[in-house]
């Protein structure tokens, strides 16, 4: 079955110094501080806006 998504069990992202600054506002401001739920989160965003 070809969807042309990749089967991968981890993604290694590197982050500019000001996306690390936004997603620190954004964990703050909706995850109670916690950058790992904000990355998930943008993450989730950014493959639903791919399938559009």
């Amino acid at each position: 079955m070809d969807d042309g998504l990749l089967d991968l069990e981890s993604v290694t992202v590197e982050f500019d110094e000001e996306t690390l600054e936004a997603l620190d506002e954004l964990a703050f401001a909706d995850f109670r501080d916690n950058r790992e739920a904000a990355i998930r989160d943008l993450v989730d965003e950014w493959l639903k806006d791919r399938e559009e």
